[in-house]
Formats: structure tokens, sequence, C-alpha cells
């Protein structure tokens, strides 16, 4: 069913960015996606948190590859450059994106299909080299466009609606991203858009790669009895590790807050904060404890959301490679190539 355009629907003056643009500048076609599912909302909380980022939809990138994931693009930020790829090879189209023109905003949108089986080799490579750009896998379980068998991520245990449940280990994305170096790494659930979206905004902040694992339940094969992906054993598994939020870069704040004492701070926009020191306990930078933390959670049968790992000391592709910093697709032909005595030169150096 090919998707159409959304109806505009005068309402009340809807508040406006400092592009002078409005949520609905930020969407796009209507979805044709089963009613209720948890990628509408995935959805949603993508176009709110580039609306409040003040983002220009035409210095978005934003990729896919194949599944009912892979759709979800087409419902977002209409006005953006959009690529839609093979199946799971979407992390090798952004890789080359990037390396073209470091100068958009990459946001690609995959499922637990396409990243953790077929794509599983791409993911960990963009992983590793720290691509600049967003990474959210919607994570429900099953391979909804192919009637709902088990996916890679599914529990031990975690029926299908039809069959044997599930003998295999998962594969889970964040435990992946600590093993191999992942800079920013947090999960998240299509349903809670109020954690969702502060996330969403600060993965867009980070330099480096940034992965979002969102549990987003399949209401046609996978919201049932016996599923560990379902709206119900989400909403009753679900451990918020930290409140989450996004404050945009501005002239830092500083204050100290007094051990085990309350103090009031004045905020950029003039609000007051009252901040409390808390005791030793969740430390998100310290990769070894995030793993078991995340870990222990596990055996507890819970779901641990939040920002769960941020490292601000990795360098992403194109510090590493010491790029110009305008994209490679605005340079001059005679600059990126440079001739056939430079290109001999470079091939004596490996002889």
């Amino acid at each position: 069913m090919p998707s159409i355009v959304k109806p505009f629907i005068p309402l009340s003056p809807l508040p406006k960015n400092e592009l002078g643009l409005t949520v609905r500048d930020y969407e796009g076609a209507m979805s044709t996606l089963c009613a209720g599912c948890g990628h509408d909302s995935v959805t949603a909380a993508i176009s709110h948190a580039f609306f409040e980022l003040s983002t220009p939809p035409h210095r978005i990138a934003k990729l896919s590859g194949i599944g009912c994931s892979s759709k979800t693009p087409t419902y977002f930020v209409r006005g953006a450059h959009g690529f839609n790829s093979a199946h799971g090879r979407m992390a090798t189209i952004a890789t080359g994106a990037n390396a073209a023109n470091r100068e958009l905003t990459y946001i690609g949108i995959s499922g637990d299909g396409d990243s953790l089986s077929i794509g599983l080799g791409h993911l960990l490579h963009a992983m590793r080299r720290n691509i600049n750009m967003v990474y959210v896998i919607e994570n429900n379980g099953v391979y909804g466009l192919t009637k709902g068998q088990l996916s890679a991520s599914a529990d031990i245990g975690s029926a299908p609606k039809k069959g044997e449940a599930n003998h295999l280990a998962p594969i889970d994305p964040i435990l992946m991203g600590l093993a191999l170096g992942a800079t920013f790494l947090a999960r998240s659930f299509s349903g809670d858009k109020e954690q969702l979206i502060p996330i969403l905004k600060a993965a867009i902040a980070h330099n480096g790669f940034a992965l979002i694992d969102v549990i987003s339940p399949c209401v046609t094969f996978n919201d049932h009895e016996g599923s560990t992906k379902s709206y119900r054993f989400v909403r009753e598994h679900e451990v918020k590790e930290i409140e989450s939020d996004f404050v945009p870069i501005h002239v830092p704040i500083r204050e100290r807050i007094p051990q085990d004492d309350a103090k009031a701070v004045t905020m950029h926009d003039g609000s007051v904060l009252r901040f409390r020191s808390v005791p030793d306990g969740y430390d998100p930078s310290e990769r070894s404890s995030v793993e078991e933390y995340v870990r222990d959670r596990q055996s507890r049968g819970e779901i641990a959301t939040g920002i769960l790992y941020v490292s601000e000391s990795g360098q992403e592709l194109h510090d590493l490679n010491q790029t110009p910093t305008t994209g490679l697709n605005a340079i001059p032909f005679d600059r990126l190539c440079p001739g056939a005595e430079e290109l001999r030169q470079l091939q004596d150096d490996f002889r």
C-alpha cells in the first residue's frame, strides 16, 4: 500500500521553533503501518526532537534498510534527504554518505532483523568506526513483514504468536555496544515519549555514533501473552535508570551542590531548579559498571531504560581520518584528485 500525503487540518496556531517552523513541518506521509504499531510513536518522537532542536529539514539525511521499521523515514521530515537501502545495508550507506558530506545530520532507522541478523556485521563496523549519526533500532523481537517469525533479539522463552518458544540466547545491542567501545548507548520504550524525545535530542547532539534501542511492540504478531516485547510486558518490567532531559549548549552554569543538600540554580530561560546531590550510584560514563548493571537488571527480568552509557572522549570517523571540515562533496575536483604523479608516489610507499 503506497504512502499518501498527510492532510493538513487547520487548528489553533501551533508553536514555532527558532526557524519559524511548526512540528507539522517535521512530519511526513501518512503511515501505512498497522494501527497501534509502536513504530509510529517513535516517528512522532523523532519529529518532535528535530522540531525542538530547530534543525533545518534540508540539513537532515534519513536512511533505512528493509522491514517495517525501515518504512519509518517516510513518515517524518518530508523536506529531508532520504535513502532506503537493501536489507541490512543501511549502516554502509550511511557511512558512505557521511564520508562524502559531514555537514548533514544523519539518522538511520532500522529494526532488530535488519540490524541484528543480516545487517549485524555492518552495524558492528559503523559502531567501532564511530560514524557521526543517530542509529535507531525499532526492536519488536519478530519479523513483522514475513508473518512474525522470532528475530535475533527475542528473549529465551519468548513465545511467538504461533509455534514454539525461543531457545536461543538473544543479541543485546546495548551489551554489544559496550563491548565494541560505542560512545552513546540508550534504550527506551516507544510508548514513553516523555523519555524518548530527550534521548533523541541528546543523541542528535552527540559527536559520534549514537545507538538507541527502542522496544517497539508489534501489535499484530508480538503483543500477546508470552511475548517479552509486548506493551504489557514492557510496562510491567521497565526500570528507568535516570530521568532523561536535554539541555542545548549555552554558557556553562556552574554551582557547587552541597553534599546531601539542595540548592536553587537559575537556568538560562530564567526558571529556577533545585538540585540535590545524589549518593553513589549509577554512573553512565563507567563502561564496566554499566555492563554489570544492565546484566544484573536482565537477570531480574527488568528492562533498564534511559541514556545508559555516554563517552565524549572518543573521536568520530572524520576526526580520526583528519578529513577537511567541509564536506568532501564540496571540495573542488583538483584538490580531491591531485594528479597521476601524486598517485604514483602513494603507490611507491606501498612497495
